[in-house]
């Protein structure tokens, strides 16, 4: 394999595993795909099916509510802003 295509390889390689370590790929069902920012580079819930759960236990989640699951979940219509806004206030309250 020429030089060149070794690192074009290599180089889609590392940005595969920059883009994993950069995002969560949260799957909502019917091909509903969203993709949430991470705010530290990690592995922790890059793939997670929020499909069958509650807001309650999506949330309880740390790292996905710390980067702001809970905008999606309202943005997918799977609760309102004020169900958004009592939820985090109880685990603000929690982590008190």
């Amino acid at each position: 394999m020429p030089f060149w295509k070794k690192i074009f390889v290599w180089g889609g390689l590392a940005l595969s595993l920059y883009i994993a370590l950069s995002y969560h790929f949260i799957y909502f069902g019917q091909s509903n795909i969203k993709l949430l920012k991470k705010s530290e580079l990690t592995l922790s819930y890059t793939f997670f099916s929020a499909q069958g759960k509650t807001n309650r236990v999506i949330l309880a989640i740390d790292p996905l509510r710390e980067d702001g699951i809970a905008d999606i979940l309202v943005e997918v219509g799977k609760m309102s802003e004020e169900q958004k806004d009592a939820l985090l206030e109880m685990y603000e309250e929690d982590s008190n």
